[in-house]
C-alpha cells in the first residue's frame, strides 16, 4: 500500500526489479547500495551486499560515440577457452577481496579474458584507453557492455586519473551509494518532503 505499512521486502523488490529489467546484477546495486553480488538460483534472483573499501573511488570515462548493447553482446563467442574461464573465475574471487578489504589487488582482480578483447572491434577507443590506463597501473575495465570505461582508484588519485582520457571523453568522478533505494514520504521531491 502506498503510504501504508505494507511494503515489499528486499527479496521481493529484487525479484520484481529483475523481472522488469532482466538482470539481477543490474538492479541489485541500485536496490541495496554498496558492492553487490547477484545471481539467479532456481529461477529466483538473489543478491548480497557488502561494504566497499572506503578508499575506492570510481571514475568513469564516457565516450562521445555510443555502442549498442546488442552489438557488443553479439561479438561474444558462444564458447571460450577453458583457461580463460578459469582465469576469470579466479579474478572474480579476488575482486571481492579487493573491493571490500584489499584495494591494492584491484589491478590483477580486474583482468578480463571473457569480454573486452572480443568486443574491441566495436569500441577500439575504449579498449585502447583501458590498455593505456592499465599499463600505468590503474585498474580499468570496460563498464558493462561498454563503451564507457571504469577506473577504480583511491581517493587521492581520482582527480588526476579523471584528466587522463583526453579529448572525446567525459570523465566523471562518482560517489559510491552506500544506502541503495529508500522509501520517500508521499509527495517528496529529491528526498525532501514537500511542504
Amino acid at each position: 500500500t502506498i503510504g501504508g505499512e505494507a511494503k515489499l521486502d528486499d527479496t521481493a523488490l529484487l525479484e520484481l526489479a529483475t523481472e522488469i529489467e532482466g538482470h539481477p546484477d543490474n538492479v541489485a546495486a541500485c536496490l541495496l547500495g554498496g558492492f553487490t553480488l547477484a545471481w539467479m538460483e532456481g529461477g529466483s534472483a538473489r543478491a548480497i551486499r557488502m561494504d566497499p573499501a572506503d578508499s575506492i573511488v570510481p571514475v568513469v570515462f564516457v565516450p562521445s560515440k555510443p555502442v549498442l548493447t546488442e552489438t557488443a553482446r553479439g561479438l561474444l563467442p558462444r564458447s571460450v577457452p577453458h583457461v580463460d574461464a578459469a582465469v576469470n573465475a579466479g579474478r572474480a574471487g579476488l575482486l571481492v577481496e579487493a573491493m571490500t578489504r584489499r584495494p591494492e589487488f584491484l589491478l590483477p582482480a580486474t583482468e578480463d579474458r571473457l569480454h573486452q578483447e572480443y568486443r574491441a572491434p566495436a569500441m577500439p577507443e575504449s579498449v585502447a584507453l583501458v590498455n593505456r590506463l592499465r599499463a600505468d597501473g590503474i585498474p580499468a575495465v570496460i563498464s558493462g557492455a561498454g563503451p564507457t570505461v571504469l577506473a577504480l582508484v583511491d581517493n587521492d588519485a581520482a582527480d588526476k586519473v579523471a584528466q587522463l582520457a583526453g579529448e572525446g571523453w567525459a570523465a566523471n568522478r562518482l560517489a559510491l551509494d552506500a544506502a541503495g533505494a529508500s522509501v520517500l514520504p508521499l509527495g517528496a521531491q529529491g528526498g525532501q518532503p514537500v511542504s
